[in-house]
């Protein structure tokens, strides 16, 4: 968007730009793995095209751009420490590699969250929960993404749970 459209438009609340930048941190996770693409790479792709853009659609959401790097730079540095927390919160003959690949990327982006431990466990969960409803409209996955949400949650963040 131009700046001149900036100036008069009222910029969304706290809480709809961290789901926006949760949002662009699982599409950009699953874009990832689907594409074998680097982490600078595709976020430079959101920044530049993505996150608050104006194309032929009409104009993107708005997004704390630096929530969103944080969690794609932490998903990437976590990962091993993040699928591994999964794994204990799925069945034993479902490891993470046999999950779908979206449902990866909402696993990858909570659990870099809840690694940083900077929203409350519970925020995590619901906002992950919400999204997961979004891709999954008519499915059971968000009850399965919570209960997987809520064993990670327990694993690694187990202060919160005294």
């Amino acid at each position: 968007m131009s700046d001149i459209e900036h100036e008069g438009a009222k910029r969304p609340d706290r809480r709809t730009l961290s789901s926006a930048a949760r949002l662009y941190a699982v599409q950009a996770l699953f874009q990832m793995e689907a594409m074998g693409q680097a982490s600078d790479r595709v976020t430079r792709e959101f920044r530049n095209y993505r996150i608050d853009f104006e194309d032929r659609d009409g104009p993107t959401a708005q997004a704390d751009e630096e929530l969103f790097e944080r969690i794609v730079d932490h998903a990437v540095m976590w990962q091993s420490r993040i699928d591994q927390a999964t794994d204990k919160g799925l069945v034993a003959k479902w490891p993470i590699e046999r999950i779908d690949p979206v449902l990866r990327a909402v696993f990858r982006a909570a659990g870099a969250e809840l690694v940083l431990n900077r929203a409350p466990f519970r925020v995590v969960i619901t906002e992950y929960v919400r999204l997961t409803q979004a891709f999954f409209a008519e499915g059971k996955e968000s009850k399965f993404v919570n209960a997987v949400l809520d064993h990670m949650a327990r694993s690694l963040q187990p202060d919160s749970f005294d």
